[in-house]
């Protein structure tokens, strides 16, 4: 054992101390058995060795079932020795760790995890998820359910009591029916109250205060007072209040929860797109199909039609088209050759290709798309809730406060030490906070209720509330600002018999302007003896002529130099020796992109546009849209750079974009939204995804994200200055621990009813300035 490994062995003990999870010390030694092999796999195996001399290694920590405890993680592995970035991102299970391995060793690092009671494995995307975020869901609405039941039942029996007592209900009555209470609470309570409990003993453990621990004080309390009281047959219990503050705090626990699991698909999803298998071809000719990860540059790989290329390279043999739209982010089909670029997860469309592998495995550009989004997911997950920057302050008040009280009655006031606990009670309960607890998940059901009414779907816990920052918009271009759908837009010169022959023609054919123009002439004959050249167009004997459709320099027949520039695609058709008609088409604009643009100019916003397209086409749909800053020809990693360089200035940029080559700078950017109609994986890496052909939803979804913003504010200060008044009457003994909970609950109602008006004045798919 190094001495790093020994100063690691030290440091455990204060951080199993502090360990915030539900796996003790003896426990997590045992369960670190299985670290080192689970699944079979031997983290020293996947350690990467760095430029500079450091190793790395990407984890999954699949016992990490809280955020609370990425802190606790994060500064025992940091304080080792040796140790440069430990860092684990809580939606994905994810733990990134770098050394100087001359300093600590692998098992050192491990041996960390092990005594904090975490399992870990490589990294491997199908690990991602799974059975234990679903158990974990489950488990939470269970916990919700139970709380909510009991918390019903026992306002019954409450009201029952408080009418009783305005009509002279006899004690044996009163005490039945506490006793009732009792019996459906305390259960109850003890199983709906896990999730807060053991994150307030971690806390305690560590040292450190969150909005869990005057929570589960005050539950505990109420709960041990009212069987205090029961057992001596007192007047007032207070199970009701104790089983309200866990079922609200549930709901918006639940809510968390939720929108965290659907961000944890993200990286499982995108490298989904990946192969698994790649058909070799040897020197002789002979084919073996093996696993990518055991493909190397140099390689030659079959590529079938309608296959997923397994690897980065160039086209060696054969002709086609490729569906590019991860690197270009554009619906139209790539014409590739002999000499052609090639990436990892593009589909092969029309003709077998042979590719020349320069890159495979985690080397290829797929891979670093998918580490560009985890580095940015990484950094988002470190945004702290507002509720909680409050709370940190809040909390140890509410104990100091409480305690005082109790001495202060017992010592000043000369109370019997149970009215002085009562009175601690009271102050414990009247303020806690279950209002400020409320303040953000109360603003954000009701937004995100109303957003996904309307078709737009948050999938981020403070979406909304980077979303009502924001001073930048980047749109992407196709399928963003435009369907990404192309229709016919004219024909230059011909007539009406050559655009129905040129439709007969493209009906044999799948391509998308051939798609198009079938739309655009549906009565139009199929022509038969169709022949399609990959790349280049269709040809075939129509009346004993030859007619060809496609490309210009392919069909030929043009005379007079170059044909006037048409920003958008096109195709040409030729019938023998005539001359050459072009048929041109456009993306259509989304309906409502203009006045969307428009109206997020009118509330100050920075609209900008950033496309892979060409850059004539970009600059005038800019021009159309009344956009002044564009830029095209944009590949993924100069989005990137853009949107960093924007962040470097200060700037909070929401990036609208549409497409897999978006997905990472819909990672990278300070908030993220994407059209349903986009790739998969850009509506997983997004924080919002809207339905529908109208871009109206983006400035709605920011509109109600800055009303949520103004109500948050509200409702913080509403719990707070209910607190101002409500507090000295407590601690002057002037509220008993029934009035204290009905206060409680009452100030919960008010900022729950403060947080419904985030839906007043939402238009749904109206542009609203």
């Amino acid at each position: 054992m190094t001495v790093a490994d020994d100063m690691a062995a030290r440091t455990l003990d204060d951080a199993v101390a502090a360990g915030c999870c539900p796996v003790g010390p003896l426990a997590g030694v045992a369960a670190g058995v299985a670290a080192r092999v689970t699944s079979g796999a031997d983290p020293a195996a996947y350690v990467r060795n760095l430029d500079d001399g450091h190793q790395a290694l990407d984890a999954v920590m699949e016992t990490l079932d809280c955020p609370s405890c990425v802190p606790t993680i994060e500064t025992a592995l940091g304080r080792l020795d040796g140790v440069r970035t430990a860092r684990v991102n809580a939606t994905q299970r994810r733990l990134r760790l770098e050394w100087d391995p001359a300093r600590v060793t692998l098992d050192g690092l491990l041996a960390t995890l092990e005594r904090l009671g975490h399992r870990v494995a490589p990294f491997d995307a199908t690990r991602l998820g799974g059975r234990t975020a679903d158990a974990e869901g489950r488990a939470l609405l269970r916990a919700l359910a139970v709380a909510g039941f009991a918390f019903a039942n026992v306002m019954l029996l409450s009201v029952a009591v408080w009418a009783g007592l305005a009509q002279d209900m006899g004690p044996g009555t009163r005490a039945f029916l506490h006793w009732i209470s009792a019996l459906i609470a305390l259960p109850a309570i003890a199983y709906a109250g896990r999730p807060f409990f053991r994150s307030a003993i971690g806390a305690l453990r560590t040292g450190a205060m969150s909005m869990d621990v005057p929570i589960a004080l005050a539950v505990t309390l109420a709960a041990g007072m009212s069987l205090f009281e029961t057992t001596r047959n007192g007047p007032h219990v207070y199970y009701d209040a104790a089983l309200g503050l866990l079922f609200f705090l549930l709901i918006g626990r639940y809510l968390d929860r939720s929108l965290r699991a659907r961000a944890f698909a993200a990286a499982q999803n995108l490298l989904a797109l990946r192969a698994v298998t790649a058909l070799v071809v040897g020197p002789d000719g002979q084919a073996e199909v093996r696993s990518v990860d055991r493909v190397r540059p140099g390689d030659r790989v079959a590529v079938a039609v309608g296959e997923t290329v397994p690897v980065d390279g160039v086209v060696v043999a054969g002709r086609s088209e490729v569906d590019a739209a991860l690197v270009t982010g554009e619906s139209m089909p790539v014409a590739v050759t002999v000499g052609a670029s090639v990436n990892a997860g593009t589909i092969n469309l029309s003709r077998p290709i042979e590719v020349e592998t320069h890159a495979a495995g985690e080397d290829t550009l797929l891979a670093e798309i998918a580490r560009m989004m985890d580095r940015a997911g990484q950094a988002k997950a470190r945004y702290v809730r507002l509720a909680d920057r409050v709370a940190r302050l809040y909390a140890p008040a509410v104990h100091v406060l409480a305690l005082l009280a109790f001495v202060g009655w017992m010592t000043v006031g000369a109370l019997d030490w149970r009215d002085a606990l009562l009175v601690a009670v009271a102050v414990l309960i009247v303020t806690c906070p279950c209002a400020l607890g409320l303040a953000v998940p109360a603003v954000q059901v009701g937004a995100v209720g109303r957003l996904l009414k309307h078709g737009v779907y948050v999938k981020s816990g403070d979406a909304l509330e980077r979303l009502a920052r924001i001073d930048t918009v980047v749109f992407d271009k196709t399928g963003t600002l435009t369907l990404g759908r192309p229709r016919l837009a004219g024909m230059d010169g011909g007539s009406d018999d050559d655009l129905v022959v040129a439709a007969g023609m493209a009906r044999r054919s799948t391509h998308p302007l051939a798609r198009a123009l079938t739309d655009a002439v549906p009565g139009a004959p199929a022509v038969d003896g169709v022949v399609e050249f990959p790349g280049d167009g269709l040809e075939a004997d129509v009346g004993g002529e030859t007619v060809r459709l496609g490309r210009l320099n392919w069909v030929g027949g043009r005379d007079g130099g170059e044909p006037p520039t048409h920003a958008g695609p096109e195709m040409w058709l030729r019938r023998a020796a005539r001359p050459a008609v072009r048929l041109r088409f456009a993306d259509t604009t989304r309906p409502d992109a203009a006045a969307t643009v428009a109206a997020l100019q009118a509330r100050g916003l920075d609209v900008r546009l950033l496309s892979g397209d060409r850059p004539p086409v970009v600059a005038a749909l800019a021009a159309a849209l009344g956009i002044e800053i564009w830029r095209g020809g944009c590949r993924p990693d100069d989005k990137i750079h853009v949107l960093q360089d924007l962040a470097a200035v200060g700037r909070r940029v929401a990036m609208v974009g549409d497409g897999l080559n978006d997905a990472p700078a819909l990672a990278t950017a300070f908030v993220s939204i994407s059209p349903a109609s986009g790739a998969d994986i850009s509506q997983t890496a997004a924080d919002l995804v809207f339905r529908g052909d109208g871009l109206a939803l983006v400035a709605e979804a920011h509109r109600i994200a800055r009303r949520g913003d103004r109500l948050v504010k509200q409702n913080i200060g509403l719990a707070l200055a209910y607190n101002l008044i409500a507090v000295p009457l407590a601690m002057a003994g002037l509220v008993t621990p029934l009035i204290a909970a009905i206060a409680m609950s009452a100030s919960s109602l008010v900022v729950t009813a403060n947080a419904l008006r985030v839906q007043a004045g939402a238009h749904g798919s109206k542009v609203v300035r």
